[in-house]
């Protein structure tokens, strides 16, 4: 390429040129905004260059085909295309303009048609392809000048000199001052310039490309000397993922030139490597920016060469092609493996990837299945002495960034993120810019988001919190420390025990608490707390979250409630008095926790593990109506009365229990039906119904000498129940039934939880022992109840039921 010495056109030191793609002229609306944003961004002297309008290139090209197909279905296309273009040029221009440029346009289709009547030749052909780029170039000075902005067209390939190629190169020589003729006949007048086109020796129209519109932008710029030139696209610039994959993609503001470079080598569709050509041999400051939403942000390519530290973007390609070279045995492969790396770069068709395997005496190229063929041809031609294989049907994921083959962090992320994908190989860059796996066709879009997440989130850092270490929290402990290292695999999150309280004495380590070391030096490591101080210790923790977890029956735990929201704490809880306090004390703690935007989860209070209160309330949020609930809620109650047959006196069964950990610390919580109460309340609530705790007729099984007792001296007296309990029985016997524990409340209002007899064929009857029922009556569900059956009591399941809640919370964070 010639060098040459460029004296700066007259306005240069402040003139910028603009480029705007084919998305962004798709419409009537479209070619608006672009004069908006002329009109606010850009000065009198710039230069434009335009692509043709929404598809219109594509179109041409599908007419181009069908000519050799169907004359009439070509026909059909032309007129539609020429439909498009004059509705452009109706909805858009006014008065004399207007009918200047349809008398044009109809002169250019004249053109075309008359041109189509031979078999066209490939200049021919590339002349037809250039027509939309004249159309936007016409159309969009008409719109700046009707709006009060003189503008002029200019066809490029007045200009631009190049010759016919694979990759067209311009040469700038001969361009520069057919440019610059021409730029001093417009002083004052914006310039729109057609992109993609240049002209050869002969006068033939030379196409520039893919993305030849953009890399005439900066080529343009570069001869003109302008100081910026800003691409708008539909898209803000580049990304750390494509953001229609990944969500949570971030703009970047600044990109390294190499950084940038790499990315279009790696075929990313933001930008081309030819695109930053004149740039890197320029003062061009070059800028990304959205048409549609000027404001959103941009990416600057900066020439700043600072050390890399890492990955910045992770892109993606389908649609890979691979060249597989088997070289003979007889041949000196790195000779070979040099010669083609020379031939390649000689003639700029570098690979996306590359693999060599002097032990198979393998090259393998990856290349796009539009470069491919072209590549092939060249060697074949060149009698590279290798059996060339062409090979289809692969992807191509990369991450890009500065540094990222020395950054160990980023590099495992990227393996780890493969290691179940089907590789082809792994290529890291010479130049440390990228590292590049060819797959055969996988899930591109699954694979780049979980690299991205892998690569860029930092891992979001959970605090627990657990009140109580009783029989439910112990066995949470285990389980949670069995589960610690899934929960987190499958969250992508870090969940550290941050501090464990029981009635009076609190252990809190920022650190981290071993849950498996809890219940041996919870002793050793705990402090004294009054009131609410554990929740004052708490408040400087490092954690991105925290947790609570309450698993006692405190009702001075549960006023504490609102005050954890406000502190931005989440709640799990399986204690019910909260949920089933008075409505106002109710509301008070779901206002809490909706103000602050925190989560209160509370499925472990009814029917321990089994997902009651999901379904109501999916029931309800569905467009559902519950009219009835029923059943038996109590799993403590379920397994007595399925035991308790006359053989054994009902206090043993209950001593039993109680041992078990079926019951509630204090088992006349479930024999007093405040248990269940408690959770019909709270069932009747997550249904939409408004009900107070004294609204529940409620039988105790307790005999009123036993209420106040200490809870020793009430298990020591507990066979004051045995009587009472007997004669029901005897009752039940009678009527060839059985006794169970029943809750039922309907929508009229109507609620009570007490012993009833059923008889031995009701689906209340046949239950195995700590069952829950509940029968679920609804609109879409009146004829046949919903039924929920399954272990309602013991602390595996209720330890479960608060481990499914964290789950949740974590996948809502």
């Amino acid at each position: 390429m010639s060098a040459v010495e460029v004296v700066p056109p007259q306005h240069s030191l402040s003139r910028q040129l603009h480029k705007f793609g084919g998305s962004s002229l798709a419409d009537p609306a479209c070619f608006r905004r672009v004069a908006r944003i002329l009109e606010q961004y850009s000065g009198e002297d710039d230069l434009v260059v335009v692509s043709a309008a929404g598809k219109t290139t594509n179109r041409l090209i599908e007419w181009l085909g069908l000519l050799e197909k169907d004359g009439r279905l070509a026909h059909e296309s032309l007129q539609s295309l020429r439909k498009y273009q004059q509705d452009l040029i109706e909805n858009l221009i006014e008065g004399d303009a207007k009918q200047a440029l349809v008398d044009a346009l109809y002169d250019d289709f004249s053109v075309l048609a008359q041109a189509a009547e031979a078999r066209l030749t490939e200049a021919q052909r590339a002349w037809a392809q250039g027509f939309g780029e004249v159309w936007s170039s016409r159309l969009l000075p008409a719109l700046l000048t009707q709006m009060g902005m003189p503008s002029v067209s200019m066809d490029s390939r007045s200009f631009l000199r190049a010759e016919r190629a694979a990759q067209p190169e311009v040469d700038r020589a001969s361009s520069w001052p057919l440019l610059k003729e021409q730029l001093v006949q417009h002083n004052h007048h914006r310039v729109v310039i057609t992109g993609f086109m240049a002209q050869n020796r002969a006068g033939e129209t030379v196409l520039l490309g893919r993305n030849g519109s953009d890399y005439s932008a900066t080529l343009i710029g570069a001869l003109a000397d302008v100081n910026r030139v800003t691409i708008w696209s539909d898209v803000a610039g580049v990304y750390s993922a494509d953001p229609r994959v990944v969500t949570d993609a971030c703009l970047l503001p600044l990109l390294r030139l190499d950084e940038a470079a790499e990315l279009a080598r790696l075929a990313a569709p933001v930008m081309h490597t030819r695109t930053l050509q004149p740039v890197a041999q320029s003062c061009i400051d070059l800028n990304l920016r959205c048409s549609y939403e000027p404001e959103s942000g941009s990416t600057r390519i900066e020439r700043v060469l600072a050390s890399g530290r890492g990955a910045k973007i992770i892109t993606s390609l389908d649609d890979v092609c691979l060249l597989q070279l088997d070289v003979p045995r007889s041949h000196d492969f790195d000779i070979a493996r040099l010669d083609l790396e020379r031939l390649l770069t000689r003639n700029q068709l570098q690979p996306l990837a590359t693999s060599s395997s002097e032990d198979q005496h393998r090259i393998q190229l990856a290349y796009t299945s539009e470069v491919v063929n072209s590549v092939l041809e060249l060697l074949q031609n060149a009698g590279i002495p290798a059996e060339i294989r062409l090979r289809e049907g692969f992807s191509l994921v990369a991450a890009v960034g500065a540094g990222v083959t020395g950054n160990p962090v980023h590099c495992h992320g990227f393996y780890q993120q493969l290691r179940e994908q089907p590789i082809e190989f792994i290529c890291e860059s010479k130049n440390g810019l990228s590292i590049a796996a060819l797959l055969r066709k996988a899930n591109t879009g699954a694979l780049v988001a979980g690299i991205h997440r892998a690569l860029f989130q930092a891992q979001r850092r959970i605090g627990l919190v657990l009140l109580g270490k009783g029989n439910i929290g112990s066995r949470w402990l285990s389980l949670f420390a069995e589960q610690k290292s899934a929960l987190e695999k499958r969250h992508g999150m870090n969940f550290e025990l941050i501090s464990v309280l029981d009635s009076g004495s609190q252990w809190i380590d920022f650190k981290g608490i071993d849950p498996a070391c809890v219940m041996d030096a919870f002793s050793e490591h705990s402090e004294a707390y009054q009131d609410n101080d554990w929740i004052s210790r708490l408040l400087n923790h490092p954690y991105d979250d925290v947790v609570v977890l309450d698993v006692t029956a405190s009702a001075p735990l549960s006023k504490q409630y609102p005050e954890l929201a406000e502190h931005g704490f989440h709640l799990v809880s399986a204690n019910k008095v909260a949920g089933s306090a008075s409505g106002t004390e109710y509301n008070k703690v779901q206002d809490a926790f909706a103000k602050t935007g925190r989560h209160w989860l509370y499925n472990a209070t009814v029917g321990a593990g089994l997902p009651v209160n999901y379904t109501v309330r999916d029931l309800r949020e569905s467009g559902d109506k519950i009219i009835a609930l029923s059943g038996i809620f109590s799993g403590t109650l379920s397994w007595l009365f399925q035991q308790y047959n006359g053989d054994v006196a009902f206090s043993d069964l209950l001593e039993q229990a109680w041992q078990q950990g079926l019951t509630e610390p204090d088992p006349r919580e479930d024999l007093s039906g405040a248990d269940v109460m408690r959770k019909l309340v709270i069932l009747a609530r997550e249904s939409g119904l408004t009900i107070e705790p004294e609204h529940v007729r409620v039988q105790s099984l307790v005999p009123e000498a036993l209420m106040d007792l200490s809870l020793d001296a009430f298990l020591d007296q507990s066979d004051a129940l045995d009587s009472t309990l007997s004669e029901w029985l005897e009752e039940a016997k009678k009527e060839k039934g059985v006794l169970r524990y029943v809750a039922r409340f309907a929508r009229d209002g109507k609620a009570r939880v007490g012993l009833e007899v059923v008889s031995d064929e009701h689906p209340l009857a046949n239950l195995l022992p700590c069952d829950n029922i509940f029968a679920i009556e609804s609109q879409w569900y009146r004829e046949n109840p919903l039924v929920i059956r399954g272990p309602g009591a013991g602390r595996d399941v209720t330890a479960g039921a608060l481990l499914s809640d964290l789950n949740r919370i974590a996948s809502l964070l």
